[in-house]
């Protein structure tokens, strides 16, 4: 874990649960692409930097997930660096409570409240074209978080943040993080259709070919829309329709869990009521959900 892997002449990732990218700007200066979980994640960067003599210019952080931003406030401590953050991200990134606060839906619990959703909180300035080194794009990537991005990277390497899921992960876990479905799908598709010499997804292996993992991502997006849809035959509540799609997949519930999972049933259900396939009405002071 944390080896640094040489992908191009100027283009690698540091190995960790959300790979870092780091990009050779020219002289002594790189650029990080997400700065992995923790301080712990920070300071094993600084090794990498130390050990080959690099200068940290700055960090462009995809979205502002705990794991991708938690290495932030160590290495801009440490180094001085900037960091970049897209939309509502750098927000999300300079005050981190606002991340389990979503997800739980109101003051989190002290469960909620450590580095796994709420990273320390670093000074991220807004992403924009003209914060790119010479030679990057930004790729817009919603869905998965509020205004998540990835990058083109010189020569050729795509950085593609979490907009998909190794197989392992998703037969594992089965339900993925997603806030927004409709878009999550739609970026899959585009994805599906990208060319470049490799793609660098946070939490899947390097490939060339990254259309099999999205259309694998996408038929599993839509396998638990169906089955969403089928146990809502009868009106269902929220909590009984969670409890049901933990049995039915395997999965155990703790603090985490329910605000993950439950986020992303709530986004499925609020994209198959605008898409006509499930309807919502209150009866006796319950919201329940029917297909239609």
């Amino acid at each position: 874990m944390y080896e640094l892997v040489q992908l191009t002449e100027r283009c690698c990732y540091i190995e960790s649960p959300a790979k870092i990218g780091l990009v050779k700007l020219g002289g002594d200066e790189v650029c990080l692409i997400d700065a992995g979980n923790d301080k712990d994640a920070g300071r094993k960067v600084r090794q990498h930097l130390d050990r080959n003599g690099w200068k940290l210019r700055a960090i462009y952080n995809t979205h502002s997930n705990a794991d991708h931003v938690g290495g932030n406030a160590y290495l801009q401590k440490q180094t001085g660096c900037r960091i970049f953050a897209p939309g509502i991200e750098q927000d999300i990134t300079r005050h981190p409570v606002l991340e389990p606060a979503f997800l739980y839906g109101g003051y989190p619990p002290k469960e909620l409240r450590h580095k796994f959703l709420m990273a320390q909180p670093s000074q991220a300035e807004e992403l924009t074209p003209e914060t790119l080194p010479e030679g990057f794009e930004i790729v817009e990537l919603p869905g998965h978080f509020f205004d998540m991005v990835g990058f083109r990277a010189p020569e050729d390497v795509v950085y593609l943040a979490d907009c998909l899921s190794s197989r392992e992960t998703l037969e594992k876990y089965r339900i993925g993080f997603i806030y927004d479905v409709g878009a999550y799908l739609e970026t899959l598709e585009r994805v599906k259709t990208m060319e470049a010499r490799l793609f660098v997804p946070a939490h899947a292996a390097v490939t060339e070919d990254i259309a099999p993992l999205a259309q694998y991502n996408i038929d599993t997006v839509l396998e638990i829309a169906e089955r969403i849809c089928a146990l809502c035959r009868e009106p269902m509540v929220f909590e009984t329709l969670l409890q049901k799609l933990f049995t039915d997949y395997g999965l155990t519930m703790n603090f985490e869990q329910y605000v993950l999972v439950g986020s992303t049933v709530r986004s499925y259900l609020s994209w198959l009521k605008e898409t006509g396939r499930l309807s919502a009405r209150f009866e006796d002071n319950q919201l329940l959900w029917e297909s239609i």
